[in-house]
């Protein structure tokens, strides 16, 4: 973070003060710290993550509280706390109403004052699907130009996005915030916080869509990245979605569009994917355009790729420097279409941290794609979470996509799940091809009865399921 003063993070974060009047931890400090005390440190909710000279935000949560965790983060060194009630430690304190909204507002507070200095350019990401995927293909890319600040893994609620805008120094060039929601009015808030420069959105599809209430609300909220741009701002819309593309109607931003369709600014042409990737042509707006040997799996990824070059693009990058990174990106995330095995030429797939009916579709389509000519195709399959009264009949569909696409094998894994096991087996095309089991330490022993050189297998569920750890030993035992 950039260093402010213990007074003006106080006032950052509407918070009263409370300095401790004794020697801090370190015995060799020479005098207690006061309101003009200069702090610069990093800013943590995880008391574990806290070394000398860091903050430390005593967060609430669901199951725990960070107050309980407080004395943790002042032994690792934290120079001051922000808590919602004064604790008994020998540490400076910042007492506020809302620790989580505190942490949104030093977040504001920080972002605003790097832009005064007129270097940091900020852009958004949100969506259905791809969020992650996209922020750290436009980070392979930005990072190549100047410093560069993007999310840690999925940051992107209202902890995670603010944590990260607070990595920015004086020194940071670019800032990507991925923005997610679970309701409306979410995404808005951290818009706000970051005043992104350029807005991007990737797909709206049904994920989360139960926590939202439908489409429709997924809609607008998705939306929000780009309603509140002023005109010489830059909204990254995709025009193969149709609900993306009605954006345009809602923003003031200069829109620029991606996706396969001629409409498209940055498009992608000759699209061929293997196991080993996607090749692609990209097309710019001014007309330029060059191969890209793209090594992220599965053709859908290539719309995330296309997000990213138009933001680049619009910041300035050119073209080469743009593919030089693409190509240079192997894995889109951990867990995230990450390929594992390898021997007995058993290929495993592990895309077990997040599951949507698009995301389900593309990965099973990119198995039934990729499978080796004398191998089989496996799809271990758990729940897709969030979906609501939609669950039911789109699980139903994924079985029955199962089907379609003709894959060897499937396996459905937990009851919230089950569905999609009793529509393949009600397909009279199929016997015997769909198996159910409770727990992944079940599938994990079929699967090791199962798997035969050669074959091909995709691990695939919502986070909540706990798939990725099945892949994770399916990969091990076919190191």
């Amino acid at each position: 973070m950039i260093a402010l003063t213990l007074a003006e993070i106080a006032a950052a974060t509407n918070g009263t003060l409370h300095l401790y009047t004794g020697h801090l931890v370190d015995p060799s400090a020479p005098d207690a710290l006061t309101a003009e005390s200069v702090v610069g440190g990093a800013v943590h909710t995880d008391s574990r993550e806290v070394t000398a000279g860091d903050i430390f935000v005593a967060k609430p949560g669901e199951e725990t509280d960070g107050h309980l965790f407080a004395p943790a983060a002042v032994t690792g060194g934290a120079v001051v706390i922000i808590v919602e009630r004064v604790l008994d430690l020998p540490v400076a304190q910042v007492l506020v109403p809302d620790a989580v909204v505190a942490l949104g507002d030093l977040a504001t507070a920080v972002i605003t004052r790097v832009r005064a200095a007129g270097r940091l350019q900020v852009v958004g990401i949100t969506g259905s699907n791809g969020k992650t995927t996209t922020k750290n293909l436009l980070r392979a890319i930005l990072e190549r130009v100047g410093p560069t600040v993007a999310a840690r893994a999925s940051f992107n609620n209202e902890v995670g996005a603010p944590l990260t805008m607070l990595e920015v120094t004086a020194d940071t060039q670019f800032l990507v915030a991925e923005m997610g929601a679970s309701a409306e009015g979410e995404i808005r808030r951290l818009v706000r916080m970051a005043r992104p420069d350029i807005g991007i959105v990737l797909k709206v599809g049904l994920a989360h869509a139960g926590g939202f209430g439908g489409i429709e609300a997924t809609v607008r909220t998705k939306s929000e990245m780009v309603t509140d741009l002023g005109p010489t701002d830059i909204a990254i819309l995709n025009i193969d979605d149709d609900r993306v593309a009605g954006m345009a109607a809602v923003t003031a931003a200069r829109v620029v569009w991606f996706g396969e369709s001629d409409g498209a600014t940055v498009r992608a042409s000759a699209i061929h994917g293997s196991r080993t990737g996607t090749s692609f042509t990209l097309h710019l707006p001014d007309g330029a355009s060059r191969p890209v040997s793209f090594r992220v799996l599965g053709e859908h990824h290539v719309m995330n790729a296309l997000a990213a070059a138009a933001a680049a693009d619009a910041l300035g990058v050119p073209i080469d420097d743009i593919v030089s990174a693409l190509e240079s990106v192997s894995i889109a995330e951990r867990w995230r279409m990450e390929v594992l095995g390898g021997r007995d030429d058993v290929t495993v797939i592990n895309d077990a941290y997040n599951a949507s009916p698009d995301s389900m579709t593309a990965a099973l389509k990119t198995l039934a794609q990729i499978r080796k000519p004398d191998g089989r195709s496996i799809a271990v399959l758990g729940e897709m979470s969030e979906l609501g009264e939609l669950s039911g009949e789109e699980h139903d569909r994924i079985g029955l996509l199962a089907v379609r696409l003709n894959i060897s094998q499937l396996i459905v894994v937990g009851r919230a799940a089950r569905r999609m096991h009793i529509s393949t087996i009600n397909e009279g095309s199929w016997d015997g091809e769909s198996a159910y089991v409770d727990t992944a330490d079940e599938a994990f022993d079929l699967l090791r009865d199962t798997i035969k050189p050669g074959d091909t297998v995709l691990v695939k569920s919502s986070n909540s399921a706990g798939l990725r750890f099945l892949g994770d030993r399916l990969g091990k035992l076919y190191s």
